[in-house]
């Protein structure tokens, strides 16, 4: 019954891929896209600001390898865990070189650096989450064929010049995955962490959507642009934070579950506080 439930569900994404790919317009990669605000050269260094600050995610992802691997640093019991967090960490890694790459000079030929290691994360979040909350043998064979979709949505796009594939393989997790956070039971606690990686990721693609009026506003010392590689590169720094702190989950229930019978228990909180207090008021004040 489960077996045909997965096949049902993937039969319905496909479906919904085809259609959506038939009754939609082509996507082309604007040109506008590579006119970033900040175009200042410092050190020799063609648009220094947003190649620079590239370099956080290559310290955040290869903190996040090595404890993945230093003596079993975030207890990953699981082998499909292990190695969708490799992959993870070794996509944000890679990020700092291909997006530097990419804003060295660029144009759409260094633009499939740029989003290449972006997409493997993004694919090895939603096999992990598989893993966590759904199914543990389904996540950990999915991990491959996720990935696998992520490099073929982004040569499509270069090929094809269509960015509809590659549209769907960023933005679906950036919906999916929040949801799942509140709706599935977790396999491990501390899964308000990424809400809050979620947040951060939503502040940097405002960033980069507002990237020359923020350029404006801060009298052009800092680009939009340049404050959504920080903000984008605390995603794995809160999922780092999470990865260190968590444990088992004793009582699986979701966060929407955990949130209704925390409002619960405070409203009965409330009226016995309120009890209490009317029960103690002196009988002459009654009177």
């Amino acid at each position: 019954m489960i077996e045909r439930r997965g096949v049902m569900v993937w039969g319905v994404a496909i479906l919904c891929f085809i259609v959506l790919m038939i009754v939609t317009p082509a996507i082309p990669q604007s040109e506008a896209y590579h006119d970033f605000a900040d175009q200042r050269e410092f050190f020799g260094i063609p648009n220094t600001l947003n190649v620079i600050s590239n370099f956080p995610f290559f310290v955040v992802g290869l903190v996040g390898l090595i404890l993945c691997y230093h003596g079993n640093y975030f207890k990953l019991s699981l082998q499909g865990e292990l190695w969708g967090w490799t992959c993870f960490f070794i996509g944000v890694a890679a990020v700092a070189f291909g997006s530097s790459y990419y804003h060295l000079k660029p144009n759409d030929a260094r633009l499939v650096w740029d989003r290449l290691p972006m997409t493997v994360a993004f694919t090895s979040l939603i096999a992990i989450f598989i893993i966590e909350r759904v199914d543990v043998r389904k996540g950990t064979i999915s991990i491959i064929p996720l990935l696998l979709v992520g490099v073929i949505s982004i040569l499509y796009w270069r090929f094809f010049d269509d960015l509809r594939p590659y549209a769907l393989v960023q933005f679906v997790p950036c919906i999916a995955l929040p949801l799942m956070t509140i709706l599935l039971p977790p396999m491990y606690t501390h899964s308000t962490y990424w809400l809050w990686a979620a947040v951060f990721y939503l502040l940097a693609k405002i960033e980069e959507a507002e990237d020359k009026p923020i350029y404006k506003l801060t009298h052009h010392i800092i680009s939009g642009h340049t404050l959504k590689h920080l903000f984008a590169a605390m995603v794995p720094v809160f999922l780092i934070l999470m990865l260190a702190k968590r444990t088992i989950e004793t009582d699986r229930i979701s966060l929407i579950k955990y949130w209704k019978l925390s409002w619960i228990r405070l409203k009965e909180n409330r009226i016995k506080v309120e009890t209490c207090t009317y029960s103690t008021v002196p009988a002459e004040e009654l009177l």
